[in-house]
């Protein structure tokens, strides 16, 4: 990858627009703590929200960056990572010219944030193990080729894709790979975000939404290089992460042995159910697992759903899924939830 070019995969018209400058923006390397601000239209009355966010979310990304020991231009935040997503398309690929690829059974957004650009989702399957198929990913890639979406741990399966299937993507795809970790904290393997000064195609996009308990907060992260986060940087919507949103992401990451301590737990529960789910007469099949969740196959998907609905349980039927016919998706809960779970499996 070392004639990587990242200005060769951006849009023409992005490549010449120049980002809207907000209020804030300008003031940015500015003491602002004595400033009187008039500049922004904002209701002057302090109630704690009423003026506009930092647009770049400076204090936020000091942390992560010390967290995932990155700099923090090398970080892009975003109103869940469904918006860090979209962001790359709308940079990088060109509507009714360029394609993605996609690895079903996958995360549904990538292929639905493609029809709303206009991109083409080519699809490869995963293999029967659940495992990228190198070769027919690289038949599947021409030259308006621009993103190839890997989930890892992957959603629904909750498998970690292989090191070595992964480092021949990233050696052998020319365009942009991203790897989304938004279950990285409940596998054993190491994030991918060592390697990005490595590789200056990859992009992590990772969350606060499941190891660190914030889905409502909706904040979505995005590591790369650089030169890839200044170009999105572009494109993003001024003010796209919100104050209450980066407060509550402050407090949170303030207490990282909290964190620790859910995640312990949730790994400890997933171990306890899946022991209970071996002896379960209509699972047919377990499969291994590195996420926040269970993939099981059934003798019935639909029929078993609306059992455990009926007791008052809800799971995810992913039986329409490709390579998961008969499949449900049972989310770790709290030790109580889960004993609910197990009761109503044996029964």
């Amino acid at each position: 990858m070392n004639n990587f070019n990242i200005i060769n995969l951006v849009r023409e018209n992005v490549k010449s627009m120049k980002p809207y400058s907000s209020a804030r923006d300008e003031f940015e390397d500015f003491d602002t703590a004595e400033m009187i601000f008039l500049d922004a239209n904002e209701n002057p009355f302090q109630n704690g929200v009423n003026r506009y966010p930092d647009p770049q979310q400076s204090n936020v990304k000091k942390v992560l960056a010390k967290l995932k020991n990155v700099k923090t231009n090398q970080i892009l935040l975003g109103n869940g990572s469904d918006e860090v997503l979209d962001l790359l398309f709308r940079a990088f690929c060109e509507p009714k010219i360029d394609n993605v690829i996609t690895l079903p059974p996958t995360y549904g957004m990538y292929g639905v944030l493609a029809n709303i650009n206009a991109v083409e989702n080519r699809e490869v399957l995963l293999s029967i193990d659940f495992q990228p198929q190198v070769e027919k990913i690289l038949e599947a890639i021409d030259e308006n080729t621009k993103i190839l979406f890997l989930c890892s741990p992957n959603n629904p399966t909750a498998n970690s894709f292989s090191d070595e299937i992964v480092m021949k993507l990233l050696e052998n795809f020319k365009g942009l790979v991203v790897i989304d970790e938004a279950y990285i904290d409940f596998s054993e393997k190491e994030s991918w975000l060592s390697k990005i000064e490595h590789y200056p195609n990859l992009i992590i996009t990772q969350t606060l939404s499941k190891a660190y308990g914030l889905a409502g907060i909706r904040l979505g992260i995005c590591y790369a290089s650089a030169a890839i986060i200044s170009v999105l940087n572009k494109i993003k919507p001024p003010y796209n992460v919100n104050e209450l949103t980066q407060l509550r992401a402050l407090e949170r990451l303030s207490d990282p042995e909290k964190i620790k301590s859910e995640i312990y737990s949730i790994i400890a529960q997933r171990e306890e159910l899946l022991k209970v789910l071996v002896d379960v007469k209509f699972v047919e099949k377990i499969y291994p697992t590195e996420a926040n969740f269970i993939l099981i196959k059934v003798d019935d998907a639909n029929k078993r759903y609306n059992e455990l609905i009926a007791k008052g349980i809800v799971i995810r039927n992913r039986t329409t899924q490709p390579l998961c016919e008969n499949t449900l998706r049972l989310t770790i809960g709290t030790e109580e939830e889960n004993k609910k779970l197990m009761e109503a499996l044996k029964a």
